[in-house]
């Protein structure tokens, strides 16, 4: 279970400022502060989601709601950047300030995300954390004086800022963003040095107020962290990797893409499953149906690959497609059941690569041998059981 506290720290100009931190379930294996303008702040949908990805991940999350802190302040002083520059310093400040607390009494943001103008404040303050191993930027401008008028921002000196980072950085954006210009993120992006990713997040408004959009961001952002961080410990020492506590165990929790939405964690990775839109769901990720489908293609897949490589035959590249359909067992001659509805699974293989026929047709029969395949032929028992909490 997951826990939920009230953060406070004093502010770079001795004001007391506060925070939502959300705590993983155990020791945090890292901390990450999340500067943002979202909307409905730190209790928001958008904010929520955030943080319960990056705790799905044994991150502990600090979320600061920029918006909340920039309607306390003279208009003069909202996000300055210090005497260089007047407007964005004391949110860029009171960042450092948080980041030294959370030092003190937990451990250094590793992970430093911003959002819109708080985003901008994030790759000010980035150099004042050494610890932080990577960075991720969502709607930020490049230029804050291109959002609300904040016209004294020196442009070159964000640009060098950017440009120094040292850190990995993910830059995500909406080419429909109706605050800040999608253009900005071309900016930052060309301005860092790598390694550095890019993630346009077609169709999201700037607030993230669709929550299949945040579901989404949210969930490539914790996934994407997470490569730059240790593998958790195991209660032995053992390193093991981000997610659950076993390696073969898939957990699926719903995520804040309603009403189907899906999250899925196995080992260090996450997915996402939803419904289409045509039959009620937020179309967050794919369906159930089509990760079936994907599971069945990546095994087939793998297992050719192994095998052409064990061979060493001239395999470049395997293809696999897939569909699903319900057909009348009438029209299947050779199944055994002669009534209703059967599942069908047409699969369909491409071989790149100067192969022989006699080679194609073995690689043929060793996707028959596929061991999801198999398992989708042979009898499958499904123990279900209740985990009740505190049971």
């Amino acid at each position: 279970m997951t826990e939920t506290r009230t953060f406070t720290f004093t502010g770079a100009r001795g004001d007391q400022l506060a925070g939502r931190l959300d705590l993983p379930d155990g020791t945090p294996r890292a901390v990450a502060l999340v500067a943002h303008c979202l909307s409905g702040g730190n209790e928001g949908p958008a904010a929520a989601q955030i943080a319960r990805s990056f705790n799905e991940l044994g991150m502990a999350v600090l979320s600061l709601d920029f918006a909340r802190h920039a309607d306390e302040k003279p208009a003069s002083a909202t996000f300055g950047l210090g005497a260089d520059d007047p407007a964005i310093g004391l949110e860029a400040d009171d960042l450092a300030s948080a980041a030294a607390q959370l030092r003190s009494t937990m451990a250094a943001p590793s992970i430093l995300v911003g959002h819109s103008l708080a985003g901008a404040a994030v790759l000010a303050f980035a150099q004042q954390v050494p610890e932080a191993r990577a960075i991720v930027t969502l709607a930020t401008p490049a230029d804050a004086h291109q959002v609300a008028g904040l016209d004294q921002l020196d442009g070159p000196a964000q640009h060098q800022r950017i440009a120094t980072l040292d850190r990995p950085l993910l830059v995500i954006h909406s080419p429909d963003d109706e605050v800040v210009s999608f253009g900005d993120a071309g900016v930052i992006f060309e301005a860092a040095r790598l390694p550095k990713s890019f993630i346009s997040l077609d169709g999201a408004d700037h607030g993230l107020t669709r929550p299949a959009d945040a579901a989404y961001a949210a969930g490539v952002m914790a996934a994407w962290a997470a490569r730059y961080l240790p593998a958790p410990q195991r209660p032995d020492r053992e390193t093991s990797p981000a997610g659950p506590d076993d390696h073969d165990v898939v957990v699926v929790t719903e995520s804040g893409a309603h009403p189907y939405g899906q999250r899925i964690t196995a080992g260090g990775h996450q997915l996402v499953a939803d419904e289409p839109a045509a039959i009620g769901g937020a179309d967050s990720g794919p369906t159930p149906y089509d990760l079936l489908l994907a599971g069945l293609g990546a095994c087939t897949a793998i297992t050719v690959r192994m095998y052409a490589d064990r061979k060493g035959w001239p395999l470049r590249q395997t293809t696999v497609r897939l569909r699903h359909r319900r057909i009348h067992a009438s029209d299947c001659a050779s199944c055994e059941t002669t009534a209703g509805q059967l599942d069908q699974i047409e699969r369909e293989l491409r071989f790149e690569g100067d192969l022989t026929d006699e080679q194609r047709a073995r690689l043929m029969g060793m996707a028959e041998r596929c061991p999801v395949h198999r398992t989708l032929h042979s009898e499958v028992l499904v123990a279900t059981t209740e985990a009740r909490p505190g049971g």
